[in-house]
């Protein structure tokens, strides 16, 4: 059975660490089971495979975000949903892509600085302590969050579960799924 989806970037922003990229694997399997043409764009996976030779100054930094943004884009108008998970550090940049793209969700995930560190994983916060890792958001170069995201998952205090149906819901709101029936018990 084909669905007749509508395409859309859903753009997951936020510090190193924050679950960006846990919420959009467990949304992805969520829309893919339901039968959803999407595609991930994960920071990581792109600056390695897209924008191998940018560093991490503001232009670079803006340059990697508006490749991710115009890959977006291209499959956005063709029907697929976009995930993206990518820190994009700068409002403007976003701001810009949410202009571009049109059908743009902004997901902000908010976690404190100190939750993220303590998640950190591949160490990258504790190398940007030592002097290690120059220019790293949220250390020595900044992250200006979103003023008004369309949603607002805060990592630190709900649960994963709790975040996805968030961005389920506001899609379903927003007309790029369709409304799940509400059934009433007899």
């Amino acid at each position: 059975m084909t669905i007749q989806q509508r395409g859309a970037t859903i753009w997951f922003t936020g510090l190193s660490g924050a679950g960006k990229t846990t919420i959009t694997q467990a949304l992805a399997k969520n829309l893919r089971s339901q039968g959803y043409k999407l595609e991930i764009l994960d920071g990581d996976v792109v600056r390695e495979n897209l924008t191998k030779g940018l560093g991490f100054s503001k232009a670079d930094r803006d340059e990697n975000v508006r490749r991710i943004g115009f890959v977006s884009h291209l499959l956005t108008k063709h029907g697929v949903i976009v995930l993206v998970s990518a820190i994009s550090p700068y409002r403007e940049i976003r701001e810009e892509l949410k202009q571009k793209i049109g059908d743009f969700v902004e997901v902000y995930v908010n976690a404190p600085l100190a939750v993220c560190e303590g998640r950190d994983v591949k160490g990258l916060y504790k190398r940007a302590r030592s002097g290690e890792i120059k220019s790293f958001t949220g250390i020595d170069d900044p992250y200006e969050a979103p003023l008004n995201p369309t949603i607002e998952c805060r990592t630190d205090l709900e649960e994963l579960s709790e975040s996805v149906a968030k961005v389920m819901n506001k899609l379903e709101e927003l007309g790029y799924l369709p409304k799940t029936p509400v059934t009433q018990e007899v």
